[in-house]
């Protein structure tokens, strides 16, 4: 009855359903993983969003590393800005989501003579890429700048190409060693992401607070594998027993068809069972007619018997 499992198409079904399923799960788990990191880092994003502001030094020194839990964090610092070394950071977005212009990315020179990497906001790209743009003077003399402790950004970690041959004073990434080696100061890890003061005559525009309420599509598409995962057998199930059903009704209307015609043969017989004694019988008569016409040829042949 299910024999034709067996057959090649049959075979290739099955295994394509059996190398689906357990791919289907690990792109689920694979979602579900990416949902969790999300609620984790919403979770981070809100806890040091809501700390107390620290000296940035306390979170961070020359050449260091800015660990993952002290991302966001709130920190000061104070210092005056070193605006002969100041650059620009190509292809970033604005609040609107939209608009690409520039990161303002100007070094703060602290009381140690160590610098910190202060990005203080958007600026639009204008007409020409291939200068540096006008941009809105730093304050001059010692400041205090309050802002987000973010990490060095890399190609591994932004997905951001590290284009080299930019025009002067224009970078992709945001990396305080890259730029230690080019102000040749030390500096400290990480960067400054400048939320206060605000900047006179709104620009260089503020970065916007990292989003840490949504948690993405993530677990739904993960839901999604898994119905797709647990689709493939009820999937092939009905496949197999629709094959059945369709193989069972064409056995039958096989089985109907011969039976019509085993029994147009029987009907056949008879009628030719019929006509032979007809047949039979017009042939004697035939040869009864022929008989007697012999014989009247016989009688009529016979000579008269002469008289003495």
């Amino acid at each position: 009855m299910y024999r034709f499992l067996l057959s090649r198409q049959w075979v290739i079904v099955t295994l394509v359903g059996l190398v689906l399923i357990p791919v289907m799960i690990k792109l689920g788990y694979w979602q579900f993983h990416r949902h969790e990191h999300k609620v984790a880092q919403n979770q981070l994003i809100a806890s040091s969003l809501a700390a107390r502001p620290v000296p940035v030094t306390e979170l961070t020194a020359v050449g260091r590393e800015l660990p993952r839990h002290d991302m966001w964090r709130t920190v000061t610092a104070t210092g005056t800005y070193d605006t002969a070394h100041e650059v620009v950071v190509r292809q970033r977005t604005a609040a609107d989501e939209q608009s690409i212009g520039y990161y303002v990315l100007t070094p703060l020179v602290l009381g140690n003579g160590d610098a910190v990497l202060v990005n203080r906001g958007w600026i639009s790209a204008g007409n020409d890429l291939t200068t540096f743009p006008d941009v809105p003077a730093a304050p001059k003399g010692k400041v205090t700048v309050t802002g987000r402790m973010m990490a060095d950004e890399t190609t591994a970690f932004s997905g951001i190409k590290d284009t080299r041959g930019l025009p002067a004073r224009q970078v992709m990434l945001i990396n305080s060693k890259e730029q230690a080696k080019r102000v040749g100061r030390p500096m400290l890890g990480g960067y400054i992401e400048q939320t206060a003061p605000e900047p006179s005559g709104g620009t260089p525009e503020p970065v916007p607070e990292p989003d840490h309420d949504s948690i993405g599509p993530h677990m739904a598409y993960a839901i999604q594998w898994w119905l797709f995962a647990a689709a493939v057998p009820v999937g092939w199930v009905v496949l197999v027993r629709r094959e059945r059903r369709d193989r069972a009704a064409a056995a039958a209307k096989e089985a109907e068809e011969a039976e019509e015609a085993e029994e147009a043969e029987e009907a056949e017989a008879p009628r030719e069972a019929a006509s032979a004694p007809d047949a039979q019988a017009d042939g004697q008569t035939a040869d009864s007619a022929g008989a007697g016409e012999t014989e009247a040829a016989g009688d009529a042949a016979t000579p008269a018997t002469a008289g003495p």
